[in-house]
């Protein structure tokens, strides 16, 4: 039972941390790997390049948790 519980809380701590270090490296300007995403020269790069966007769609993929979470709390369900 603790396993689940730890598990639960690391699940609906990876959207907000990935949120958080999207904006603090657009706060800083990019970082050190701002040149190995974007190293390829545009050539099939990501074409919005950058750390920022990759840790915005981490957050988004990992938001799942949060969502299960807000549907459970908006229609009462326990389980």
């Amino acid at each position: 039972m603790a396993n689940l519980t730890m598990a639960n809380g690391l699940g609906l701590a990876a959207a907000p941390t990935f949120a958080v270090m999207a904006l603090l490296t657009a706060a800083s300007g990019g970082g050190p790997m701002d040149a190995l995403c974007t190293s390829q020269g545009g050539q099939g790069a990501f074409p919005f390049g950058g750390m920022v966007p990759m840790y915005v769609l981490m957050s988004v993929f990992h938001a799942a948790p949060w969502l299960k979470l807000l549907h459970r709390r908006t229609t009462g369900e326990t389980t």
